[in-house]
Formats: C-alpha cells, sequence, structure tokens
C-alpha cells in the first residue's frame, strides 16, 4: 500500500492519493480541482487512477472528483446519506457509484469501507482503509470534515453560510453521536483529515498532518467525557464567520462541477485599456504585496495580496456574476493566482495587467494613489482630539476579547455591503490584527471613493503599546 497526502496551503485542504503497488491501481480521496496534481502523482508511483471518491458535498473549493474521474476513466463513489437533499444531482448521468454506511469497495488489495459520520454535513462519510495483504484489521480512517487534529468539523456552516435555518443545534447533535461512534475505533487507527490549521471549517485545527484515533481521545477537546448539551454549547460556541463563498461551492458541487479541461492562463491585457476599465467601474485586483500597493496604486483598483490568505479573501469579496482582471507585478505568480481562484470557482477573469499598467497610468498624468499609514501613538493623540473615527474588521471573536476604545466594528467580509453604516467628518483609521485585513479594508474603501488610513501593526501593536483596550459584544453600526 502507498499513500501520499497533496496539500493546498492557501485552502488548508488535504487530499490523499491510495495505492496498490500489487496491481497498480489507485484511488483519490476528496480532489480539488487542480486534478493534474493527481494525475503527475500516480505516475511518479507506476500507479493508475482507477476510484475516485470524496467524503462530503464541499463548502470550501469546488471538488475536482467529477473532472478527475472523467480525466482517468476512473469510477467515481459518492455519498448516498443524508436524504434526498443531500444527493449528488450528477450522480446517475456520470455514472457513480453510490454509497451507503456499512459499503465496501476494493482498491487492489486496499479495502475502503464507508462510515457514515453525520454532523459537519448529513451526508458525510469517513473511509476506513485495510490494507488486506497484511492484516484485516484497518490502517487508518479518512476523515474528512468529521474528525481534525485536536478539533472536529463545525456544525454551524449549513445555518450560517447556507442560510438553512434551524440546522445548527440539529447538526451539533448529530455530530456528537457520530463521535460516539467514532470513539470505539481501536486507539491504532490513524487519522488523515482533510484539513488543516488555517481552515474555516473548524475552530482550532491542529498543524499536525495526521493523528490516531488513541491520541485524539486525550488530546482532542471533542473526544473528552462529556454529556450531550455540553458538547453542543461547547462546539458552538466562537465559531469563525463562513466567508461568503461557502453557500455558492455548496451548490456548485451538489449540482456538479463544470468541467474545465486545464486551468488556462487569462488573456495579456495593453496596459492603456486599463483607462475604460477604470472609468467602467470594473473590478480590478492587485496581487501585489500590501507594501508595494500602498506605496503606489491605481485608484479604484483593490488589493489582495497572493499569500496564505489570498484564496479566502477572494472568495469574500470577489463576484461571482460578472467578469473581473488581474494586476500582477510578476508574471511567474499569475498562474498561481489563476488556480488558486479557480479552486474556488472564480474562472471569470476578463484577463491580466502586468506592471506596465502602472506606468501607462503615470505617463499619461494621472497619478498614483497610495495608502497612508499612522502609528499606534499617532492614532492615541488623535483619538484625544477627535481628529479620527477608527474601523475594526477583524471577526466578532477577536473585538469581544478586546478592542480600542470607540471604535466602530465591521468584519472586512461584510465592509462592502455595510459602506453606509460608516461614520464620516473626519478620517477613518481601520485596523485588524496585525495589518494584513486592515490593508484590503483600506483598499476596498479607497475604492469606493472613502478615504483610509492603515493603522500600522494592528490591534497588536495598539495593545502590546500599553493602549487602553474594551471588551463586549458591539452594539449598533459596530456589530
Amino acid at each position: 500500500m502507498l499513500l501520499k497526502r497533496l496539500y493546498d496551503t492557501k485552502l488548508a485542504q488535504a487530499s490523499y492519493l491510495v495505492g496498490c503497488a500489487a496491481t497498480g491501481e489507485a484511488v483519490v480521496v476528496d480532489p480539488n480541482r487542480d486534478i493534474e496534481q493527481y494525475i503527475r502523482a500516480a505516475e511518479s508511483e507506476n500507479l493508475r487512477i482507477t476510484h475516485v471518491t470524496e467524503t462530503h458535498i464541499h463548502a470550501d473549493f469546488v471538488s475536482g472528483a467529477r473532472e478527475l474521474a472523467a480525466r482517468a476513466g476512473a469510477t467515481l463513489y459518492l455519498s448516498d446519506e443524508g436524504g434526498a437533499e443531500w444527493n449528488y444531482d450528477y450522480a446517475g448521468q456520470d455514472g457513480a457509484v453510490l454509497l451507503k454506511d456499512g459499503d465496501r469497495f476494493m482498491v487492489g488489495n486496499i479495502r475502503l469501507e464507508t462510515m457514515h459520520t453525520p454532523g459537519h454535513t448529513p451526508e458525510h462519510l469517513s473511509f476506513l482503509i485495510t490494507d488486506t495483504a497484511a492484516t484485516d484489521r484497518p490502517i487508518g480512517v479518512f476523515t474528512g470534515d468529521f474528525v481534525f487534529v485536536g478539533d472536529v468539523g463545525r456544525p454551524d456552516l449549513l445555518e450560517k453560510a447556507a442560510k438553512i435555518v434551524g440546522t445548527m443545534e440539529a447538526g451539533a447533535r448529530t455530530l456528537y453521536r457520530s463521535l460516539q461512534r467514532f470513539k470505539q475505533l481501536p486507539d491504532y487507527v490513524q487519522i488523515w483529515p482533510g484539513h488543516g490549521a488555517g481552515s474555516a471549517c473548524g475552530k482550532s485545527l491542529g498543524a499536525v498532518p495526521q493523528s490516531t484515533v488513541g491520541y485524539e481521545r486525550i488530546a482532542n477537546w471533542a473526544l473528552e467525557e462529556m454529556n450531550e448539551d455540553d458538547f453542543v454549547h461547547r462546539v458552538l460556541a466562537g465559531q469563525p464567520e463562513p466567508p461568503r463563498y461557502f453557500a455558492k461551492m455548496k451548490l456548485v458541487n451538489k449540482k456538479g462541477p463544470r468541467i474545465l479541461g486545464g486551468i488556462r492562463r487569462p488573456a495579456h491585457l495593453p496596459p492603456d485599456s486599463i483607462s475604460n476599465l477604470v472609468e467602467q467601474d470594473a473590478v480590478i485586483i492587485d496581487i501585489r504585496s500590501a507594501e508595494a500597493f500602498a506605496g503606489g496604486h491605481i485608484p479604484g483598483t483593490i488589493n489582495l495580496p497572493l499569500n496564505r490568505s489570498f484564496s479566502t479573501w477572494a472568495g469574500w469579496l470577489l463576484p461571482y456574476d460578472r467578469e473581473f482582471y488581474l494586476l500582477v507585478d510578476d508574471e511567474d505568480r499569475l498562474d498561481e493566482a489563476v488556480l488558486n481562484l479557480a479552486l474556488i470557482g472564480l474562472d471569470q477573469i476578463g484577463g491580466y495587467f502586468q506592471r506596465q499598467a502602472l506606468e501607462f497610468w503615470s505617463a499619461t498624468g494621472r497619478p498614483l494613489a497610495s495608502t497612508p499609514q499612522m502609528t499606534v501613538d499617532e492614532l492615541a493623540s488623535a483619538m484625544e482630539s477627535d481628529r479620527v473615527h477608527v474601523l475594526d474588521v477583524r471577526g466578532a471573536s477577536e473585538w469581544e476579547s478586546g478592542h480600542v476604545p470607540g471604535a466602530v466594528h465591521v468584519p472586512l467580509g461584510h465592509l462592502e455591503e455595510r459602506l453606509g453604516e460608516l461614520p464620516t467628518g473626519r478620517p477613518l483609521v481601520v485596523h485588524c490584527q496585525g495589518g494584513g485585513r486592515s490593508a484590503i479594508a483600506a483598499s476596498v474603501l479607497q475604492a469606493h471613493g472613502v478615504g483610509a488610513v492603515n493603522l500600522a501593526g494592528g490591534f497588536k501593536a495598539w495593545s502590546n503599546s500599553g493602549k487602553p483596550t474594551e471588551t463586549g459584544a458591539p452594539t449598533g453600526a459596530a456589530r
């Protein structure tokens, strides 16, 4: 048996290739849309992908299961649990084998046995893996978004992201019962989860790539001995707000992702064409660093630095219903950006500009815009004389644990829809925890004609300097 983990750092998402050396067959579990990586991984081990499956209908990325199965000529295996409303719409036309709790299928000498593990989603499956050439006992389990290292999948997404009212507590109680069954697995069984630290599919995922049932029983809070009501309270408390695009992904993955036929580079646009796009209020995304953008950018463009948070904030802020454009400083990173966007279904890129667009803008006599910066000492002085408003764009739990006195709270993901709630009459100083989100927020505000100053170092710098803070839930516009 061969096991290979393929990990996307921006999505904090794990896929797995499991192969049988004796027969050359392989299965891929939870593939994302970058299917070439699985083809290459299989070929490097002299394997052919004969089976493709996934643990559930994903919310945080577009599934690659359908396209990979078609490309490799493999059989697709999908969940048939959770009721009719959680069936895959495309399963019949794609000839998928539907799986119920306890079903088994073989990949060479490797046996996959399904466990229905609902709670995160109603249709969720986990896969027990047994290398039958060596033993009749399982070596490990692919847990998807059910059990992570140090945490469990959140049961509130259907209500918070998909707006299916009344499912949050019911999902938590179902998850509790799934965990009681899971705890009966032997201690030696390895756990291979679908996500790691940084994913919004849980609140405290560990960075270790795998674990065991025995270790999680002593180290994972959700596997501690507690009654159902206590578990429900704990699992629902402090969950981060899910990105807006999660609801879109659920629908796409249920109906059937569009077959791309490969990730294609968008058209390279001439520098002078950016003027018309700016005049038309087109969405233009500058993927340079926050520092480079702050130093000089084309007015009306939005800064989404191509870093670990790129996919998350692209899913929050970019439109799914119209074209947008990219501005890149380093063309070598263009393909990375295009792939990252495709992984969350943002395929409608109208074209891209290189740095020459900035030079063209300046050469025609129009100045580049900049983003002013302010230190915590400068902010404290300005607040004393009522010369500024302060905007906190962090999440709700961050705000409640401590914030700048008198600040207004609007999380970055909701900023555009709540522009009308922002205070006016004074400069707006924007901050987050460390400066990354506030740089994006400042660019969004500037694109909408709102003057913004970025607080260098964010709330961390403010609190570390000994400046006063407040705690508690926000009210009014500061909710």
